[in-house]
């Protein structure tokens, strides 16, 4: 019975490669069955998708479930990340705004055509429109950064002006905001309305915790979004020949301002606006299982309420396993996939990210990458020539 309660593989050189080699295993079709809420009804081993849509808290505990921690969360949801399965959520599809975990969708959308190795000199137009009392890495104007280094500044710091960088690079931000939106329609993400790409407070810009555990879970099936999310400090240049530390801003991976690490912890990412308040995505592995936690404005507990939060709800999940029926599944919402061109593999090695990253998260195995490419046309073609000849695509 179920229990209510009220209350982002590099991608190849020439950037032609948009399906990584690390894509997303097809949905798992959510097998259905009676109401799980009907009184004597067969459980169903994974639920219609609608239960998630209901109010309240979700779960379906066996004989010897652990009980659900009390959090003041407005939103949440923890899942097994292999298999999809819904182990637990409150208000999983109420859609609130996301501030900068939206830049897991960002980064999914950018990393596959954006590699680490490409420089570029940025221009006082790459910048503009930062919004006012946005977090920033220290990017400037004139001066020439790899991509590997912004992307470092979008997941470490959460910086904005580098997320404005790799937008103009990706076609301009009306474009990339666009893109974001149909990928996250892919992934079965319907809550998500994108307005910035940055994860800015701007009206109409939602998204739920259901969506932004998608985001997660697909993200660490992408090695780059994998070892970012999970570097705890790095080097950042300077643009005058030197560097300076910065340092992840997620505090259950750092263990910063008194928050204590959170053994087994993957990363991924954390987020805070005034509107939106205190948001994060989280990944742990703990004896071969790997959770996704998704934990949306704490409403008690202070600015870290949110890490704590998160800690109850993956230890939950942890002792769950086994003794808890899934409540959804973050496959369930996925549309079918359709028939495209084939793909051509292509084997690509790109320049080494520099080692500077001292990783709390998964290993990188080494400069090199062998991904799947499929050839997108004139457009993406001239994109590739553009971003290999250190030329800046137009918005």
């Amino acid at each position: 019975m179920t229990i209510g309660f009220t209350s982002r593989a590099a991608a190849s050189a020439c950037a032609l490669c948009v399906t990584g080699l690390l894509a997303l295993t097809p949905p798992a079709a959510a097998r259905t069955g009676a109401d799980p809420d009907s009184p004597g009804a067969p459980r169903a081993t994974v639920p219609q998708p609608s239960l998630l849509y209901r109010p309240g808290t979700r779960v379906r505990p066996r004989d010897g479930a652990p009980r659900v921690p009390d959090v003041s969360a407005l939103s949440w949801l923890v899942a097994d990340a292999r298999t999809g399965e819904v182990l637990a959520a409150h208000d999983a599809h109420r859609k609130l705004p996301p501030a900068s975990t939206l830049k897991t969708l960002f980064a999914l959308t950018v990393l596959p055509v954006l590699p680490g190795g490409i420089r570029h000199e940025v221009t006082g137009k790459d910048l503009a429109n930062i919004g006012e009392g946005s977090s920033r890495v220290g990017v400037a104007a004139g001066r020439t950064y790899r991509v590997a280094d912004l992307w470092r500044g979008v997941f470490l710091n959460s910086g904005n002006d580098a997320v404005h960088v790799l937008a103009a690079l990706n076609g301009g931000w009306r474009e990339t905001a666009a893109r974001m939106q149909t990928k996250a329609r892919a992934l079965g993400a319907k809550d998500t309305q994108v307005r910035s790409p940055d994860g800015y407070d701007t009206p109409g810009q939602v998204s739920s915790a259901y969506d932004l555990a998608v985001f997660g879970r697909a993200g660490l099936r992408n090695a780059d979004f994998a070892r970012y999310c999970g570097t705890a400090q790095a080097r950042f240049p300077d643009g005058e020949g030197s560097s300076f530390e910065i340092q992840n801003t997620n505090r259950l991976l750092t263990g910063a301002d008194g928050v204590e690490r959170y053994r087994g912890l993957i990363g991924i990412k954390n987020g805070y606006t005034s509107h939106a308040g205190n948001t994060l995505v989280a990944a742990a592995r703990r004896g071969g299982r790997t959770l996704v936690v998704t934990v949306m404005k704490p409403r008690s507990g202070g600015g870290f309420a949110v890490y704590e939060e998160a800690r109850k709800l993956l230890d939950w999940g942890f002792e769950a396993a086994g003794h808890v029926d899934p409540v959804g599944s973050l496959d369930a919402l996925r549309g079918r996939p359709r028939h495209g061109p084939a793909a051509l593999p292509v084997a690509a090695v790109l320049p080494p990210d520099g080692g500077n990253a001292r990783s709390g998260g998964p290993g990188w195995a080494g400069p090199g990458a062998i991904v799947a490419a499929a050839v997108l046309g004139a457009g993406v073609m001239t994109l590739a020539l553009r971003l290999l000849t250190g030329r800046t695509a137009r918005s």
